[in-house]
């Protein structure tokens, strides 16, 4: 009996120590990060990801806007829905290194043929034709974690709890932006609208003006034809606009959770106030605020945990087992204690030996799938890298724009007044005038899309860094 024992000691030893070095996870590899980002105009390592939305989006119906995406989106309730989901296999989890416990209660009547064996017996020894049977009893089965089997799978479900979690976090974090960008598209509608109907003024005072000068002989009608051309090309742009800001709002109203309607608002794209210093920080921040990062970084926890699973199926497995409770042949001695009690206990060792290699193929097809996750993570830093550097270098270059297309405006605008001049003074033709016009009317709208495209890359730097989550 010693000897038994000692050997069963020592097995039990030397599972343990093999089972130490059954499957390493794999450390999450360190990326190859620049110092500072690409076109970085500041060296403050303070980013603005760290500012909470609040902080960052000022506006008051922006914010409304966002606070009801969060809450109402339903993609939004849908990635909560899988947290949840994913927190419950957590708790769960937690119970696997539990033994299963089962309770049986149970009777039988067995009537033999008398010409049996079994009925020749009965009746011959208990002076019955019939054998019942009446149990209690409550079965334990443990398995014990000699490979490290249950702990990679509570890995797994630790993983995928934390993976839902930052994935939830991303689809906030795009939301935030694609809210905040579909807003800062309706100022600009609202102000390309606004600068239509303006130019609409001065193209229906410019057809005033040719038809006095057509009705003095002063110009062809071929004159006011143009002016009224232009008019009317002018005007096309309204229901155009409408039609754009209508379906604008039904989307942003969608992205909200809500029924598309109207949303009010009152300021221009000039007018939206963001942080002054817009500061991206330093590249490993990215590694610590992007959700997608992080996501893949748990994925990678994920596939290291598969495979401490896939290598552990291919050892021997230890499981013990055990029963008691009562068993009697009569109903009334159900419940004699002590002379109904019994009890049985096992232990069994499985060693898996064929099975069309599919515990091998499995292991090596969770090894590529972890180096997978290696490259995906890699992926994910050298794309967020690369959105911070278009964000930047979008941000410096439409500043430029913006500049420059303001002062085109002003002199267009200076321009089209000498040209009303010069015309009502003979010393230009109708087509300079209507040249002019049009001109300024191209420009402010550009103007108005630069200030947009220069506030979305501003939102989009927000998102690429990381910020939205709190």
């Amino acid at each position: 009996m010693k000897k038994y024992f000692k050997i069963t000691v020592t097995a039990n030893i030397l599972f343990i120590i093999i089972g130490c070095t059954v499957s390493k996870d794999l450390k999450t590899p360190a990326p190859e990060l620049p110092s500072t980002f690409r076109n970085a105009v500041t060296e403050d390592t303070m980013s603005i990801a760290s500012l909470p939305w609040k902080e960052f989006y000022r506006d008051t119906m922006l914010q409304k806007l966002i606070d009801s995406s969060i809450v109402r989106n339903f993609d939004m309730q849908i990635a909560l829905k899988n947290v949840e989901e994913s927190r419950l296999r957590l708790k769960q989890s937690q119970w696997n290194n539990v033994p299963i416990v089962g309770l049986n209660i149970s009777s039988s009547t067995n009537n033999p043929s008398n010409n049996s064996l079994n009925g020749m017996s009965t009746s011959q020894f208990l002076g019955t034709n019939h054998l019942e049977d009446y149990t209690t009893s409550i079965s334990l089965s443990w398995e014990a974690d000699i490979w490290g089997k249950i702990r990679s799978k509570n890995k797994i479900a630790l993983a995928s709890y934390l993976l839902t979690n930052e994935a939830r976090k991303a689809i906030q974090t795009e939301l935030i932006a694609n809210v905040t960008q579909g807003y800062y598209n309706l100022i600009m509608l609202d102000e390309q609208l606004k600068i239509a109907q303006r130019n609409i003024l001065l193209n229906e005072s410019t057809v005033r003006m040719m038809t006095i000068q057509y009705e003095s002989g002063q110009v062809t009608s071929l004159a006011v034809e143009q002016a009224e051309a232009q008019l009317l090309a002018t005007q096309k742009l309204i229901p155009e606009l409408e039609q754009a800001t209508i379906q604008q709002e039904n989307a942003l109203r969608v992205l909200s959770g809500d029924l598309p309607s109207s949303i009010n608002r009152s300021f221009l794209s000039e007018q939206v106030i963001l942080p002054e210093t817009i500061s991206a920080g330093l590249p490993s921040t990215l590694l610590r605020l992007r959700p997608d990062i992080k996501r893949k970084e748990f994925e990678l926890a994920l596939s290291n945990a598969k495979v401490g699973v896939s290598k552990a199926d291919m050892y021997p497995s230890l499981r013990i087992t055990a029963s008691g409770g009562v068993n009697s042949l009569k109903a009334s001695d159900w419940f004699n204690i002590p002379s109904a009690l019994f009890g049985i206990v096992g232990a069994s060792v499985v060693q898996p030996l064929l099975q069309h290699k599919e515990l091998s193929t499995q292991y090596k097809v969770d090894l590529v799938e972890r180096e997978k996750s290696v490259l995906k993570f890699r992926q994910s830093v050298v794309n967020a890298v690369g959105e911070v550097s278009d964000a930047l270098v979008k941000i410096e270059k439409l500043k430029t724009q913006e500049t420059l297309a303001e002062k085109r405006v002003n002199k267009l605008k200076q321009s089209t007044m000498r040209a009303n001049d010069l015309f009502n003074n003979g010393m230009a033709t109708y087509l300079e005038v209507i040249i002019a016009q049009g001109n300024v009317l191209q420009s402010e709208l550009e103007l108005a899309l630069i200030r947009r495209s220069e506030l979305i890359a501003i939102s989009e730097l927000y998102r690429s860094l990381g910020g939205g989550v709190n």
